[in-house]
């Protein structure tokens, strides 16, 4: 149900203005457990991941602008993080599930990527629709760890210096 109320949030605000390009990865996963989702103002500038063990993801975090999210899922240990550089965004993410999203691949506009996990499983690929939209969000479920993933991107345009602010 919370799936269905983002996309129509998302699809209504993309209809009021011409100049927004949004569209979605479909979810990755089995989807066992509790449903999360991790959205914020302004543009991503930094992410944190938690794994187990080097296994599975365990929770994940982002920074928009310069405002730490609510955490998807758990924190372990110390977090493996990328910071963005000015203009920087996240363009595509990738990986490998089976019951938990065993590892995941972040890869940025400038050829940049963060790793996290372990590859086990089956492959997946998650990338927007729009050539200049990026990573807005992501959603998913978590039982223990994250066990499904599903990505929302759009472009983002800002009035001035509010990316890093």
């Amino acid at each position: 149900m919370q799936y269905i109320f983002i996309f129509a949030l998302l699809t209504t605000c993309a209809l009021a203005s011409e100049h927004v390009h949004y569209s979605f990865s479909q979810s990755v996963g089995d989807g066992d457990g509790t449903s999360f989702s991790i959205t914020g103002e302004g543009r991503i500038t930094a992410i944190r991941v938690w794994e187990t063990y080097s296994n599975y993801i365990y929770g994940i975090q982002f920074r928009y602008g310069g405002n730490w999210s609510i955490i998807g899922g758990y924190t372990y240990n110390t977090p493996l993080e990328m910071e963005l550089y000015e203009g920087e965004r996240i363009v595509e993410i990738s990986g490998k599930y089976s019951h938990y999203i065993q590892s995941l691949v972040i890869v940025t506009n400038l050829g940049r990527s963060l790793h996290v996990g372990q590859p086990y499983g089956h492959s997946f690929n998650m990338y927007p629709t729009h050539k200049d939209a990026e990573l807005r969000f992501i959603s998913g479920r978590l039982h223990g760890g994250l066990t499904s993933l599903q990505a929302h991107w759009a472009t983002f345009h800002s009035d001035s210096s509010e990316e890093h602010s």
